[in-house]
């Protein structure tokens, strides 16, 4: 008996032909947010690289330091609010190194870190013909392993071994001579050059140098303007920036532990927590995690003048550090921008839907769908699908599926024009109150 599947019903031999096929559903799902990026100078890991951390994950292997550790302050910060940072290390440094009885021990990455490594050769308890190498970070066992002669030896994440011969005995071989190195401007453009091919929504960068401010600024707008890449950078006292995809940290806070982070520092947090924020979530008075007071503080007409300004705030509040308003650097408004664009709250839906669109399109119609009446239906339901998402969960507001979109032919065979009108909805950020007494 013939079987198999069918596309039209013109089989010849009699049988079974059975089509497969899922029910159909929306493809116009909404993206998920959360990824910042952020370059730092640091004393451990590989360099020129992006590296991706995720919250909660143990940064020892990676960075040479545990989480909880003050090398990784920025780290931390970025992901108070974020699930995923995408960290690319500047410096190369110079890496530690000794050399013992004929064995060379080099840290496997440049940097200060390698000055704390230590191994030890000890004979093996159980066959004299071995040495038990250890290799110990700040004092602490990292590796372990048992070898006849220097050659046997392997490398491990922390050191290289070199060198040839019969191992000797020794209590401790301390590596030397790891530095950090210097950062240059060239090695940030090597980080934007990196970070390009990857997605991520915020970009944080801890630098005061506003040479750097200005290459980050111009990434920025050549990305979104450009590519269609829809990304914000934070940046500390920039607001010259004048910008929606520009953030300018005017001011630094104060964590409980007593540690004082500078406005550059803040924004691995701003960063963070814009990259974590929902299309539907402003951070107007969201209050900085862990934090008990602001750095600076600013009286009401400061305040109002940094605000008008486009400048991210921070202000004190019952022993807390919150964001005074969600704002980015745009202040020249247009009739193409006005106010609203101001506003991260609306860059966040109108940024999502030019990256959603992209995903969804590239993914479910391109080069799949047929450009007539019936695949212009199946775009317009979709697109229909992911605005009614957004309206449903109060991201846009008064949209109407029967007057605010349309999906008709382009210019050319192989071309569809979309048209949508979208009203992205803002948080209640003011609260007139009138009380009439009688």
């Amino acid at each position: 008996m013939a079987a198999g599947t069918f596309t039209t019903q013109n089989k010849v031999r009699p049988g079974v032909y059975v089509n497969l096929e899922s029910a159909p559903k929306a493809v116009g799902t909404l993206g998920e947010r959360g990824i910042v990026t952020m370059p730092l100078s640091l004393s451990w890991g590989e360099p020129g690289k992006v590296i991706r951390i995720e919250a909660g994950e143990d940064t020892a292997g990676k960075l040479g330091y545990g989480s909880t550790e003050p090398q990784m302050k920025l780290i931390r910060e970025a992901l108070k609010r974020a699930k995923t940072l995408l960290l690319y290390r500047l410096n190369a440094g110079t890496k530690a190194a000794k050399t013992n009885e004929g064995l060379t021990v080099t840290a496997r990455w440049g940097g200060a870190r390698g000055n704390d490594i230590t191994v030890t050769v000890a004979a093996n308890v159980d066959n004299n013909s071995l040495f038990d190498v250890t290799t110990l970070v700040a004092g602490k066992e990292a590796d372990k392993q048992s070898a006849a002669n220097i050659g046997e030896l392997k490398a491990n994440d922390w050191v290289v071994f070199s060198g040839t011969g019969a191992l000797s005995a020794s209590a401790g071989i301390p590596l030397t001579g790891g530095a950090d190195g210097t950062v240059t401007n060239q090695d940030v453009a090597d980080y934007l050059n990196a970070i390009e091919i990857h997605d991520f929504h915020t970009l944080a960068l801890p630098s005061g140098d506003s040479a750097l401010k200005g290459t980050v600024v111009s990434f920025a707008k050549r990305l979104r303007e450009d590519e269609g890449k829809k990304i914000q950078v934070v940046v500390e006292n920039y607001p010259v920036a004048n910008y929606e995809g520009v953030i300018s940290v005017k001011n630094g806070v104060v964590l409980d532990d007593g540690t004082t982070l500078t406005a550059g520092e803040c924004t691995a947090w701003v960063a963070g927590a814009t990259a974590g924020a929902q299309v539907n979530e402003s951070l107007t008075y969201t209050a900085y995690d862990g934090a008990v007071d602001v750095a600076t503080r600013y009286t009401n007409s400061q305040i109002i003048a940094a605000l008008q300004a486009g400048e991210f705030v921070f202000t004190a509040n019952d022993n807390r550090a919150v964001v005074e308003q969600d704002i980015n650097t745009l202040t020249g408004f247009t009739p193409e921008k006005g106010k609203a664009f101001s506003k991260n709250r609306v860059v966040r839906v109108l940024d999502a839907i030019n990256n959603d669109f992209i995903r969804i399109f590239s993914s479910f119609f391109i080069g799949k769908v047929t450009n007539n009446q019936d695949g212009r239906n199946l775009l317009k339901n979709e697109v229909v699908n992911y605005l009614n998402t957004l309206q449903n969960i109060n991201a846009i507001q008064n949209f109407d599926s029967q007057t605010d979109i349309a999906v008709t032919a382009g210019t050319e065979s192989d071309s569809v024009l979309i048209e949508a009108h979208v009203a992205p909805v803002d948080s209640i950020e003011k609260i007139y109150v009138k009380v009439t007494v009688e």
